[in-house]
Parts: C-alpha cells; structure tokens; sequence
C-alpha cells in the first residue's frame, strides 16, 4: 500500500521537486566541465562508451551531493526569501526521503565510476563529495573564506574528466582547474552581493554580508579577475589549443576584469548583477571554444 501511495505521488510537480532537489542545472555544469577535461586529455580521440559513462556518474555523484546539501541546510534555506520555495523547507518533501535519496546516488556515482571508469576519478569524486559537504557547507556560518574551500570542490570536475581519460593527473587538469577555481570568485562574490540580505537572513557568513560597504567584495572580484585572465591563457600558451582559442579567451576574461572594476567603482546590486551575468556568458562559451579548437 505505502508503495502505492508513492507511486500515487510521482507527479509531475513532485518530479519538478527532485530535480530541484538534485540542482539538475547545477549537474548540467558538472557534466559539461567534466567533458571539457575528458577532451583536453584525449590527444589521441575520445573513447566516446567511456566518456558516457564518465559523465553519467558524475551527474550521479552531482546530484547526490546537492541533495545532500540541500537536507543539510534545510533549516537556513527556511529563513531566506530566494530558498524558502525549496521542497525541504517548503514541506513538499521530507527531509529523510531527501537523505536517503542524496546517500543512494552519491553511492551509485562512486561505485560507477569505480567500477566503469577508473579509481581515480572515483576519489577525484570522493574529495568533491567531502570537501564540499563536510567543509564546505559547515564553513558557511563560521568564516567569510568558505568560498575559497567551496571553489576547491566546485573546481574538481575537469580534473575528473581528466583522470578519467588519462588514468592520472597532468599539467592540463592543474590549469583547468585553476581556471575553475578563480572564475567562481567573481561570480560567487556578486552573487552573494545581490543576495546579502537574505545571506544574513540565513546566519551565512558571507564575505558581502560582514563587508557592509563592499570594499572588500570589490577588492576580491577585482584581484580573482586579473588572475583569471592569464591563468585562461595557458591551455593556448601550453599548445594545448590555437590562437582562436587564445583570442577568445583574452576577450571574455577583459570582459570579467572590466566589470569587476565597475563594480569597485561603484558598488550597487545593479553593478554586480552585470558582473554575474557576464561570468554566466564566460564558462560556457570559454568551454566550448576550448573544446572545439582542441578537436581536430
């Protein structure tokens, strides 16, 4: 009978409550940064079977993660305006469905990628997990730098990928990484800008919440923009990729840089709201470019 009620239940407002509860959006990202490793590491083409079942782990090993977090923080997503409608705190969904759920497909991710890929893409995948649940999301409502331990786990993707098709890390996944890791400064930064209010609203202890004037803030986007610049170089100055690439990439990160310091000139949700929208436009677009001047 209780499986009959659940089944009763799957509809499709309760399918839209998983996906938001597994951040689909965010696993997308996962996925495709995970991709772009798996191509730099394949010089010699790409075994496509493994790149399947590397990138549907991974969305597993995603998913289960955010379920996670989202169980975790459930009580602060209750007290904050943009998070409130999430299933946890708006009662759509019972917090130890949402456990069991995180716990069973961050699970499945690992023994997938253990199994179907290699051990090491399964840690790469372990740490991503650790670092962003047990530091991570603790860290947020004690100290102003949890961003620079949440980039860690959000920067581990393409490195995933690259273990995945190489069987180890190289020079590439250290500067795929890097570029990971310093792009989610400015982006996270204005984020948290915009949202401060509803930051402290949840007791997180946000760079942008402590910094009432935003000097700080402004500083930190400003300082990660310049050294995104010539870190989203390196794949072009390593050979790794061609001049179109190179031009491109040059481009977007002036872009970051340009309105990171229209930001520190003046400091407004309307400024760092420009500043997100163009690291949105940066990731996806320098991925892509980044994957299509690789492949012959």
């Amino acid at each position: 009978m209780k499986a009959e009620a659940d089944i009763q239940e799957f509809t499709p407002a309760r399918f839209a409550d998983f996906v938001e509860l597994t951040k689909a959006r965010i696993g997308t990202f996962v996925v495709i940064s995970t991709a772009v490793g798996y191509v730099l590491a394949s010089p010699g083409g790409v075994d496509l079977l493994r790149l399947i079942h590397t990138l549907l782990a991974t969305f597993l090993v995603s998913s289960g993660v955010c379920a996670l977090n989202h169980y975790l923080e459930r009580e602060q997503d209750a007290r904050m305006v943009r998070t409130a409608d999430r299933p946890l705190p708006a009662g759509r969904l019972q917090p130890e469905k949402a456990f069991a759920l995180g716990i069973t497909m961050l699970a499945v991710g690992l023994v997938y990628l253990t199994a179907w890929v290699n051990v090491a893409t399964a840690l790469v995948g372990v740490a991503t997990a650790v670092v962003y649940l047990v530091a991570y999301t603790p860290l947020k409502r004690i100290t102003v730098h949890n961003t620079l331990v949440g980039a860690v786990s959000g920067a581990l993707p393409p490195v995933g990928g690259w273990t995945a098709a190489h069987g180890e890390l190289g020079l590439g996944a250290v500067v795929l990484f890097g570029i990971l890791f310093l792009w989610q400064f400015p982006h996270f930064y204005a984020i948290a800008w915009m949202y401060r209010e509803d930051y402290a609203r949840g007791g997180y202890r946000m760079l942008a919440v402590e910094d009432t004037k935003g000097s700080r803030t402004a500083h930190q986007m400003v300082v990660y923009s310049l050294a995104l610049l010539p870190c989203s170089l390196m794949p072009a100055l390593m050979g790794m990729t061609g001049t179109v690439y190179f031009a491109i990439a040059l481009l977007l990160s002036a872009v970051i840089v340009w309105f990171s310091l229209s930001f520190a000139r003046e400091r407004t949700t309307e400024r760092a709201r420009h500043l997100l929208r163009s690291t949105l436009v940066y990731l996806p677009v320098l991925w892509i470019v980044l994957i299509a001047d690789r492949l012959p």
